[in-house]
């Protein structure tokens, strides 16, 4: 599962660390940092790389819409304060959402929620639909979203799709540098399957194009939790 970076910045100590409990009952979020002051955050935010940001707005010395109006975020921004007021401002800035204390956790989970899809699309739309394969004495494209299963065979590796099946000599650690795990996951040191293509699972057996393939105990974890989150 992907996991994306947080920082919290937040000067009342009970808000923080109920925020900072929220955090880490989200599995796809990793808290980086939490701050006090909005000054500190951003020295922060303006040296690391962060995906999403929990502000809160009535800070001394900047506040938290002085912050954002000060420099170019590009962190996905969750507004945590107790005055509604600042909201149309907060949305004028751009911000994912706006949460206004006290809140539960199913209205922090609706926001992140939101973040995670903003961040996933971010990425999807960074990311080539497909990749160039060597095969023989040349370069052969393969599209990802053609893609069912990719399956281990001595020295070889075959690329399976609806259309066609490809052999080559690069191995699977290439084939998982080159395409992200939301869209082709390891499931056994022998195989690769499309997410999207599977039919059915059933016993650690994935079905896919009448194909039975093993789910081994190595990879077991890692894919469930991938059929989870896209679940």
């Amino acid at each position: 599962m992907d996991k994306y970076t947080c920082i919290i910045i937040e000067d009342e100590p009970l808000a923080l660390e109920k925020t900072r409990d929220f955090v880490n009952k989200v599995p796809f979020l990793q808290l980086s940092a939490t701050f006090d002051n909005a000054l500190t955050g951003l020295n922060y935010l303006n040296n690391n790389k962060v995906d999403l940001l929990f502000l809160d707005i009535n800070m001394d010395e900047l506040t938290g819409i002085e912050l954002l109006e000060s420099t170019k975020i590009t962190s996905q921004v969750i507004i945590t304060t107790a005055y509604q007021e600042y909201a149309l401002k907060g949305y004028e800035l751009q911000i994912t959402d706006y949460l206004l204390k006290p809140f539960a956790f199913n209205r922090f989970l609706q926001a992140v929620n939101k973040a995670q899809a903003n961040l996933a699309q971010s990425e999807s739309a960074a990311q080539p639909n497909f990749i160039f394969v060597k095969t023989e004495n040349r370069l052969e494209k393969v599209m990802l979203d053609e893609i069912l299963y990719i399956e281990g065979m001595r020295d070889y590796r075959r690329i399976h799709t609806a259309n066609k099946r490809v052999m080559t000599l690069q191995n699977f650690s290439e084939f998982e540098k080159l395409i992200p795990s939301s869209i082709v996951c390891r499931v056994h040191k022998s195989y690769m399957v499309a997410l999207n293509k599977i039919e059915s699972i059933e016993r650690s057996r994935i079905k896919i194009a009448d194909q039975l393939i093993p789910v081994s105990e190595t990879y077991k974890d890692i894919f469930f939790q991938l059929i989870n989150n896209n679940g």
